[in-house]
């Protein structure tokens, strides 16, 4: 089990190897999912042997609430049908924080329950917000859990311009699940699951 990391230098990190991930060029994006409320693409990740995931949609709402609903907090346990669980491990100041959350299983329980740690920051980009996480190898494993493992991933989300009480949300997710799975049950599971997402969201927005 590791120490905890320095959050500051963390946090910078984080927050740059995002916005690297947000200048890459639409020509390198492969569509894997279309839906009315969002659109998923994918391109081999660098950090792992899976795929690095983008989705992108119009939240109608504005930045903060939106973000509010996203970043480890209350909100996200009620509307968020694949969290099962989430408690905050340690608080930094900075808006960083280390959260412990569970997921529920997926495709008919070829995916089982899996458990995360997360290191989380949320800072100010452009005129909206950036949250985003990385998994910390910390705290013991619970029993019945695959501990999975979150690479840099976060979600941006700025006004529209022209209707600044409506987002535009775009996320960036590699999640490496680890276990026993076959990878094309991966990548459907994460293409729905980001899809899905969206339209939750949408509905606990709107609540």
């Amino acid at each position: 089990m590791d120490l905890l990391p320095d959050a500051a230098p963390l946090a910078t990190k984080l927050r740059n190897t995002l916005v690297q991930y947000h200048s890459i060029p639409d020509s390198e994006w492969r569509v894997a999912k279309r839906t009315k409320d969002a659109t998923v693409w994918r391109k081999p990740s660098e950090e792992f042997s899976g795929y690095l995931y983008k989705a992108q949609g119009v939240v109608e709402d504005v930045t903060n609430r939106v973000v509010d609903h996203i970043r480890p907090g209350p909100y996200r346990l009620d509307w968020d049908s694949l969290m099962t669980t989430m408690d905050i491990m340690e608080t930094f100041e900075e808006n960083c924080c280390v959260m412990r959350y569970t997921t529920a299983g997926q495709l008919w329980n070829i995916i089982a329950p899996r458990e995360f740690v997360d290191f989380s920051y949320t800072t100010s980009y452009e005129d909206g917000l950036l949250t985003c996480g990385i998994s910390l190898d910390y705290g013991e494993v619970r029993p019945n859990f695959v501990r999975g493992f979150n690479h840099p991933c976060g979600w941006f989300c700025v006004p529209l311009k022209d209707y600044p009480s409506h987002s535009l949300l775009t996320g960036y997710i590699q999640t490496e699940l680890r276990g026993m799975l076959p990878q094309s049950a991966v990548d459907t599971a994460m293409s729905s699951t980001l899809a899905n997402f969206y339209s939750d969201l949408k509905k606990a927005l709107k609540t």
